[in-house]
């Protein structure tokens, strides 16, 4: 069954100080699809962000890079998703990940989590919105999980990152005329191969701003 994604969302941080840093993944995404099919951003101030429109196959699909800072992420995709009347669960959000090792993604539907930025998204919107989760690793101490988030990744990390990114991108196609499942199986199955996890401090994760 076909996917009915009408708005695909990047959160990440405003300003070229934090377009490289890993907290800002899930605006990789959105730019790499916008370069892809020929997609131009346009700075929309009733949206809090910017947006662009692209074509893949027969699905119109509108991208928004909000501009707003990462947890009040709902202050943006809230406003479009009204204004356009696009219901949560055709809603797509790509965001990083500290509990997924750079180079592993995932896609999935609804849910709760710690990172400030869904928290805000699903003020706005609810819950029920689909999720690329692209992985950053985590730093392996809670104290250090704010620096780490703002900060950049090594080359080799960043690669991982930008693979990751890349099979994301091959899988939209898939995820509009196949539906979520075949999509899911397709993109995990690129990440068949996990690394081990870093250890994690004990209690909630405190997550960048």
């Amino acid at each position: 069954m076909a996917s009915n994604v009408q708005l695909v969302v990047g959160l990440g941080n405003p300003g070229s100080q934090y377009e490289q840093t890993r907290h800002n993944a899930g605006v990789w995404f959105v730019e790499a699809l916008a370069r892809a099919y020929d997609g131009q951003f346009r700075h929309q101030s009733k949206f809090n962000g910017d947006v662009a429109e692209i074509m893949i196959g027969t699905s119109r699909l509108r991208l928004l890079r909000p501009d707003t800072f990462m947890n009040e992420s709902g202050r943006a995709v809230g406003p479009i998703a009204n204004f356009y009347k696009v219901p949560a669960e055709n809603i797509l959000v790509a965001y990083d990940e500290l509990d997924l090792e750079p180079g592993d993604i995932r896609l999935r539907r609804g849910g709760g989590g710690s990172h400030n930025g869904i928290r805000d998204v699903v003020k706005a919107v609810g819950r029920d919105f689909l999720r690329i989760r692209i992985g950053i690793g985590h730093p392996g101490v809670k104290s250090q999980v704010t620096n780490y988030v703002l900060g950049r990744a090594n080359q080799a990390d960043q690669k991982e990152m930008d693979d990751a990114v890349e099979d994301a991108l091959r899988m939209m196609p898939r995820l509009l005329q196949d539906g979520e499942e075949r999509a899911r199986t397709w993109l995990h199955s690129r990440k068949s191969v996990a690394k081990p996890h870093k250890k994690k401090p004990v209690g909630k994760d405190a997550d960048g701003e």
